[in-house]
């Protein structure tokens, strides 16, 4: 089979393009981390955990261009509980459950390498907001994964989950 410079130029085009679009573009192009795999909670790390030194966790994460999906399961005090996180990689409120059943809407953004995640739900005073603010980034090997929790007033809490 002979290619001709023109059909060479036209095969090259067509796989930067596909290249650019399709498999590399939204990960390349955005150059933010992929928290994706399985994740275990290691409490030696963590800072201001309180009780939650206790907990047992794991989290297998999904991500894509488009969303993150957190399967959370956690065993404190011999019970086992599970919980889905999803958030919309483009900013969108999604509802979501915390950790103790409260129900919130979360929003996400981009801050260099780390994601940002805003927590909102109904405050105990009626017309009031809770706000808390997650922040996620990773190790520079990946093998690291820490979660910031920050509310107004208190410590931040600091949990740092180990790749499995």
């Amino acid at each position: 089979m002979t290619f001709t410079t023109t059909s060479r130029r036209t095969l090259l085009a067509g796989c930067a393009l596909w290249l650019a679009l399709g498999v590399a573009g939204p990960a390349v192009a955005a150059g933010n981390p992929d928290f994706s795999g399985t994740w275990k909670l290691n409490t030696d790390k963590g800072e201001n955990l309180g009780m939650m030194k206790a907990v047992k966790e794991t989290i297998v994460i999904k991500q894509t261009a488009a969303d993150i999906t957190m399967d959370h399961t956690a065993t404190f005090m011999l019970s086992t509980t599970n919980r889905r996180v999803t958030y919309d990689l483009g900013g969108k409120a999604v509802p979501n459950e915390g950790a103790m059943g409260d129900k919130a809407s979360t929003t996400v953004k981009w801050d260099g390498g780390k994601l940002v995640a805003t927590w909102a739900s109904e405050g105990a005073v009626p017309g009031t907001q809770n706000i808390k603010t997650e922040t996620r980034s990773l190790s520079a090997d990946g093998k690291s994964m820490t979660v910031t929790n920050e509310r107004k007033g208190k410590d931040p809490i600091v949990m740092v989950y180990d790749k499995q």
